[in-house]
C-alpha cells in the first residue's frame, strides 16, 4: 500500500496523463509474462513503478493473463492512480479477467459521479463482460442495472453525451442482457450519431427485442447510414416482425449496399413468410444471369448471357448463397418448380461445392434432385461435404409422399455406409475423404440409430485428429456406456502421445469423458494436468475444479496442487521431448525484442488475391506477438496459395487455414493480445476456438462488429478503399501471395 501511495504522489507531481517511453527491458518482461500467462511478483512490481506508461502496459498484461490475484492491485489503480489512462486500462483489464470479485470496484467506479468519461466507458465495458461471465451471481444483476443506469443518464445529457460511453454501454447491454435492456437501448435508435443508431439496432437484434419495431422500420426505410439500415433489418428479423415484410423485401432486392441486402435476406428467412419467395427468386435469377460462366452450362439458363471471360468465383455468389438459403427456409416441402429450377442451375454452376444450395434444394423438394442434373464423379472434398450435409438435412424433412417415405427408410443405411467409408475405413485416407469425414459422421448422427455409438467408437480409432474430435463430441451426446467410456479413455491416451500438431481431439475427448462419467475421467485428468500443452492443462484445471468431483475424489486436489506447484497453470518453455510445439513458449529474447520494437504503421502486408490487392497495416504496439507471428508465417510463404475458407457477408472474410476446412493451423498456438482497438470495418483479427487458441487463421471485418470488441485480438487494419477488395472475395478464392514490407515509417495514430 505504501508503494501505491508513493505512486500517487509522484503522479500528482508529474501530471495526470500517461507520458514517457517504456524501457525495452521492462517491455520485454511484460510481454514475456503475457506469453507465459504468468502473473507474479515481477509483473506486480512493474505495476507499481513511477513510470505511468509502464504501469499502464503492465495493467493490460495482468488483464490478459486473467488471474484473480491481479484484482486487488488493479482495483487500487482504478480507484487511485493519478493517470487517467492508467485508470482506464485498469478498468479494461478487470473486464478481461471477468471475475465477479471485481464487481464491487467496477460498481463503485460507475456510481461515482466524478468518474471521468474515459474511465466510465471502460468500466461499463468491464461490467458487461463480468455480468456475462457470471450470469447466475447476484452481483451480475447489479452490474446489469449499472449499465442501464449509465445509458439512461447519457440519454438525458442530449448534446453533452459521451459517444464512447454510449457505444461501450450498448455492447455491455448485449453481453449482460439486463432486464428491460431493450426499452433503454431503443431510445438510442434515433440518436444523431449514425454509429450509435447502428449499435443500438445491433444490440436489439442480439437481444431479440420486439419493442422497437416501428422505429426500426423507419430506420430501414430512410436511414442514410448503410450499417444502421443493415442492423435495423437484422433486428426486425430477430423480432419476427411480420409487418416489416414489404420493407425487408424492398431492402433485400433493391438497396444499393450489399450489406443491407444480405441482412434483409436473412431476416426474410427468419419471418418464414412464403410471400417473400417470388421477389427473392426474381433477384436470384437476375444475379445468376450476371455471372460469367462456362458455356457448357449456358443452356441451363432461361436466357443466354453475353459471352465474357469466365470468373471462377464472382462476387454475386455471396448474395446468391444467402438467397438460396432463404428460399429453402421459406418454401419447405413446397416442390416449387421455379425455385427448384433456380437451385438446380445454381448447383450446376457451382459444381456442387457449396452445401447451402443443395441443402436448400433438399428442403424445398425432399428426395432425389431433378433428373436433368447430370451425375458426375466427385473430385473435391467440398463436393463430398455437400453430399454429407444434404444427407444429414434429409433426416429432418417431413415425408409427404410414398417415394420420400421409402427414401427415409433407406437413408439411415446409406448414412451408415458413408460414415463407415469416410471415417472408419483405413484404406481411404485421401484428402477428399479425410476433410469430408466429420460431416458424414454428423450426418449419420442425425438419424439416431441404435448402432450410432459403435460407429462413433470405431471412428475414435481414426488417424485423423478431427475425425476423432468429431466422434468424441457426438459421443458426449449419447447415453453413457462401459464400452464408450473405455473407448474414450483409450483414445485420450493415444491422442495425448501422438497428436503433435493439433489438440482438438484431446480437448473433445476430455470433455466427453467428464460429461459421461466423472469417475472414469479422473485418470485422464491427472495425465492432462501434466501434458506439455498449456491448453490441455488448462482444460484439466477447469474440469478438476468441479466441486462434485472433488467431493467424490478428494485426491484430485493433491494432483492439482502438485501441478500448480510446478507452474503447470502457466505456459512453459518448449522442450523437444514433448514432440510438439502446441501450448508452449516458442519465442526467444530476440523474438520479444524484435516484436516490441516495432511501431504502428512501420510494417504492413500486401496481399495479392484473385480479386485484387489489399494491404494490412499492422498494429504491433497493441499486439506485438500476434503481428510477429503473422509476419513470420508470411515470410515463410505459409499463406501463399491458400483458399479463403470462410466468407460471411456483412461479417467477415477469413483465411489462414492450410487444410481449408476451418480446422487447420501452423502446429502451434499463440496467446491472445486483446486490446482496446475496436472491430470497425476493415479490422484484422485473429480467429479463435477459445481463448489463446490462435495460430494462423485471421479475418477482416466487412462492417463494425462491436460484440467482438475486447474478445478477439485486433492486430491490423485495412483501409476503406482496400476493404472494397475484401468485400469482393468469395469462399474458395485464393490468396496468391503475401508480401511483408517493413521500414521506419512515421507512427500512425489510432483513433
Amino acid at each position: 500500500m505504501k508503494k501505491i501511495i508513493l505512486i500517487v504522489v509522484i503522479g500528482l507531481v508529474f501530471g495526470s496523463l500517461v507520458s514517457g517511453q517504456i524501457p525495452m527491458a521492462a517491455l520485454v518482461k511484460i510481454v514475456k509474462a503475457e506469453d507465459a500467462r504468468a502473473y507474479d511478483k515481477t509483473l506486480e512490481d512493474l505495476i507499481k513503478v513511477p513510470n505511468s506508461a509502464v504501469r499502464l502496459r503492465a495493467a493490460l498484461a495482468a488483464g490478459r493473463i486473467g488471474s484473480d490475484a491481479a484484482i486487488p492491485l488493479l482495483s487500487i489503480l482504478l480507484e487511485n492512480d493519478p493517470a487517467i489512462q492508467v485508470r482506464e486500462m485498469a478498468a479494461f483489464a478487470l473486464g478481461e479477467i471477468e471475475s465477479i470479485k471485481a464487481a464491487d470496484t467496477i460498481l463503485k467506479t460507475l456510481q461515482d459521479p466524478k468518474t471521468p468519461d474515459a474511465i466510465r466507458a471502460r468500466a461499463i465495458e468491464a461490467a458487461g463482460k463480468i455480468a456475462a461471465a457470471n450470469a447466475k451471481d447476484e452481483k451480475a444483476k447489479a452490474l446489469g442495472e449499472a449499465v442501464l443506469d449509465t445509458l439512461e443518464a447519457q440519454e438525458k445529457l442530449g448534446a453533452r453525451q459521451n459517444r464512447d460511453v454510449i457505444l461501450l454501454a450498448l455492447t455491455a447491454a448485449l453481453r449482460g442482457k439486463p432486464t428491460d435492456a431493450d426499452f433503454v437501448v431503443a431510445k438510442f435508435l434515433t440518436n444523431l450519431d449514425a454509429r450509435i443508431r447502428a449499435n443500438a439496432a445491433n444490440t436489439l437484434s442480439r437481444l431479440r427485442a420486439k419493442n422497437a419495431n416501428e422505429t426500426l422500420r423507419a430506420m430501414l426505410l430512410s436511414d442514410a447510414d448503410p450499417i444502421a439500415r443493415a442492423n435495423a433489418a437484422r433486428a426486425l428479423g430477430a423480432a419476427e416482425d411480420k409487418e416489416a415484410l414489404n420493407l425487408l423485401l424492398e431492402a433485400a432486392t433493391n438497396d444499393e449496399d450489399s450489406r443491407v441486402r444480405v441482412s434483409a435476406i436473412r431476416s426474410l428467412a427468419a419471418l418464414k413468410d412464403a410471400k417473400a419467395a417470388d421477389k427473392l427468386l426474381e433477384r436470384g435469377d437476375k444475379l445468376l444471369k450476371q455471372i460469367a460462366i462456362d458455356p457448357s452450362v449456358l443452356r441451363l439458363l432461361s436466357k443466354p448471357v453475353p459471352s465474357t471471360k469466365p470468373l471462377r468465383n464472382p462476387v454475386e455468389k455471396n448474395e446468391l448463397l444467402e438467397i438460396a438459403t432463404a428460399l429453402g427456409r421459406l418454401l419447405p416441402n413446397s416442390r416449387n418448380e421455379k425455385v427448384m429450377n433456380f437451385l438446380d442451375r445454381f448447383i450446376t454452376i457451382d459444381d456442387g461445392r457449396s452445401a447451402e444450395i443443395a441443402v436448400a434444394r433438399m428442403r424445398v423438394a425432399p428426395g432425389n434432385f431433378n433428373s436433368r442434373n447430370e451425375v458426375k464423379p466427385l473430385s473435391n472434398w467440398r463436393q463430398y461435404s455437400t453430399l454429407a450435409q444434404t444427407l444429414g438435412e434429409f433426416s429432418k424433412v417431413e415425408a409427404k409422399t410414398d417415394e420420400v417415405k421409402k427414401m427415409k427408410e433407406e437413408a439411415p443405411g446409406i448414412a451408415r455406409l458413408m460414415a463407415e467409408a469416410f471415417a472408419i475405413d483405413p484404406s481411404r485416407e485421401t484428402k477428399n475423404y479425410v476433410l469430408a469425414a466429420p460431416d458424414f459422421l454428423q450426418a449419420f448422427a442425425e438419424y439416431k440409430t441404435e448402432d450410432l455409438p459403435k460407429i462413433l467408437r470405431d471412428a475414435l480409432q481414426n488417424k485423423d485428429i478431427f475425425i476423432r474430435a468429431t466422434a468424441a463430441g457426438l459421443l458426449a451426446e449419447q447415453p453413457a456406456s462401459k464400452e464408450t467410456v473405455e473407448a474414450l479413455r483409450i483414445a485420450f491416451t493415444k491422442s495425448l502421445f501422438s497428436d503433435n500438431d493439433y489438440n482438438d481431439a484431446q480437448l473433445a475427448i476430455l470433455d466427453a469423458l467428464f460429461k459421461l462419467d466423472k469417475q472414469a475421467s479422473v485418470g485422464a485428468l491427472i495425465f492432462a494436468l501434466n501434458a506439455s500443452d498449456y491448453l490441455v492443462r488448462k482444460k484439466a484445471f477447469e474440469l478438476s475444479n468441479d466441486k462434485d468431483l472433488q467431493k467424490e475424489f478428494p485426491n484430485i486436489l493433491k494432483y492439482r496442487d502438485e501441478a500448480l506447484s510446478k507452474r503447470k497453470d502457466q505456459v512453459l518453455l518448449h522442450t523437444r521431448v514433448s514432440g510438439s510445439k502446441l501450448g508452449q513458449l516458442l519465442n526467444t529474447d530476440a523474438d520479444y525484442r524484435r516484436a516490441v520494437s516495432r511501431k504502428n504503421g512501420s510494417i504492413k502486408a500486401v496481399l495479392t488475391t484473385e480479386k485484387g490487392i489489399f494491404t494490412i497495416v499492422f498494429n504491433p504496439e497493441e499486439a506485438p506477438l500476434t503481428v510477429d507471428n503473422f509476419v513470420k508465417l508470411a515470410r515463410s510463404g505459409y499463406f501463399n496459395g491458400l483458399e479463403v475458407h470462410r466468407v460471411v457477408p456483412n461479417f467477415v472474410m477469413q483465411d489462414g487455414d492450410p487444410r481449408g476446412d476451418g480446422n487447420g493451423g501452423p502446429g502451434w498456438s499463440i496467446r491472445c493480445e486483446v486490446n482496446m482497438l475496436p472491430f470497425d470495418r476493415g479490422a484484422v483479427g485473429m480467429a479463435l476456438s477459445g481463448k489463446d487458441t490462435g495460430g494462423s487463421q485471421w479475418f477482416v471485418t466487412h462492417s463494425p462488429q462491436p460484440h467482438l470488441d475486447g474478445g478477439y485480438t485486433v492486430f491490423g487494419h485495412v483501409n476503406n478503399v482496400d476493404t472494397k477488395v475484401v468485400d469482393n472475395i468469395v469462399r474458395g478464392d485464393k490468396i496468391i501471395s503475401v508480401k511483408i514490407i517493413e521500414r521506419g515509417l512515421p507512427q500512425r495514430k489510432i483513433k
